[in-house]
């Protein structure tokens, strides 16, 4: 069962799977409005926001350079507090950062995120 959270604001939607095979579904269904963070070379939870419905317009975007953009503006749209509140909740979330004093969380869009056959249940690489 995937955790749902609440965040202090509203209108973004925070969730995460329990363990690998969870992160796995997530990665299936997760959509272009979803920004995913994980602990920097460590094992933790996949953790994701999701953007309100629309703000990752890609609807006949062919050319890279402009779909890049839109998600620049999405990614940056996102207030500070949230962003903080998210590597918070990743952090707490995986079994040896949770122990560090501190650790570096990366964050992107999920339409950055690349599953590869090869890689492990739950694993998935980013750009």
């Amino acid at each position: 069962m995937v955790f749902f959270f609440t965040c202090s604001e509203p209108k973004y939607v925070v969730f995460m799977g329990k363990d690998k095979f969870e992160n796995e579904e997530l990665l299936k269904y997760s959509w272009p409005e979803d920004i995913w963070f994980h602990v920097d070379k460590l094992s933790s939870a996949h953790v994701y926001l999701r953007l309100p419905l629309g703000s990752v317009d890609l609807s006949g975007v062919k050319d890279k350079d402009v779909a890049k953009q839109r998600l620049l503006e999405a990614l940056n749209s996102v207030p500070e507090g949230i962003i903080m509140e998210m590597a918070q909740l990743t952090k707490a979330n995986s079994i040896d950062g949770c122990k560090a004093t501190e650790c570096d969380v990366v964050y992107t869009p999920y339409l950055n995120l690349k599953k590869e056959e090869r890689m492990d249940v739950g694993q998935v690489g980013f750009k």
